[in-house]
């Protein structure tokens, strides 16, 4: 018997989240974590769009977005859409350990540091924390890659993405950014917890090769996918 497996049979039960089965394997219980929608192997490299034989897709093609790559756990579908927003409005931050677990098992490049999805300051008075900063957190310690937490800093208290038509996500997030840091020659990983249109990556990600930055990474807990509105 391995050792992890000693450990979680010694673990205390609990509830799973998802199903209520009582369970050693953390927040939510295997059989639901098996269930859990990840996202297909069959995608795009660059935005993580479905993609015949993982090859880039025609929209990168033709239009190559401001990041490199994109590595996303989940399809943002049911329940992994319930969890994502039960951590952003909810303060569920418990679900924020095995959310990065779940993104950690899909990351195979090691970057040179990790900036998250900064929010505005008046957005963080209301909220209290930044999601995607708890998340970086998870996967730089985990990852033992360098948290630039300072480094970038959002200075348009911009419309949030999820009220607006996709089509005007892109004009909403113009300069909205700036960064401090110089990162000339580095690879940087953006980490959020949802990927639509990819238009607030796709800004910050602008910001950071001004800032020097040579290639750029998308992390994302969850993609949302074109049957759902994309």
């Amino acid at each position: 018997m391995n050792h992890s497996l000693i450990i979680n049979r010694l673990a205390p039960a609990q509830p799973c989240l998802l199903c209520g089965a009582f369970s050693h394997d953390g927040i939510w219980c295997k059989a639901c974590d098996t269930d859990l929608p990840r996202l297909s192997p069959a995608h795009c490299p660059v935005c993580a769009r479905p993609s015949p034989l993982a090859a880039t897709c025609g929209r990168c093609l033709q239009r190559a977005p401001g990041f490199d790559h994109t590595v996303a756990a989940f399809a943002y579908a049911f329940p992994v859409d319930k969890l994502i927003q039960a951590v952003k409005f909810s303060e569920q931050l418990a679900l924020v350990n095995q959310l990065a677990e779940a993104l950690v098992q899909r990351i195979t490049t090691r970057p040179d540091g990790i900036v998250a999805m900064p929010l505005h300051p008046l957005r963080l008075r209301e909220r209290g924390f930044n999601q995607s900063l708890l998340l970086a957190q998870q996967l730089a310690k985990q990852l033992g890659i360098p948290l630039l937490r300072d480094a970038c800093e959002r200075t348009r208290n911009t419309t949030p993405q999820s009220t607006l038509p996709w089509q005007q996500r892109g004009k909403n997030m113009r300069k909205a950014f700036a960064c401090s840091a110089d990162l000339s020659g580095q690879h940087i990983a953006i980490v959020d917890d949802v990927m639509t249109t990819g238009a607030s990556i796709e800004a910050l990600a602008q910001t950071l090769r001004r800032a020097g930055a040579s290639q750029i990474s998308a992390w994302v807990i969850a993609r949302t996918l074109p049957h759902q509105g994309f």
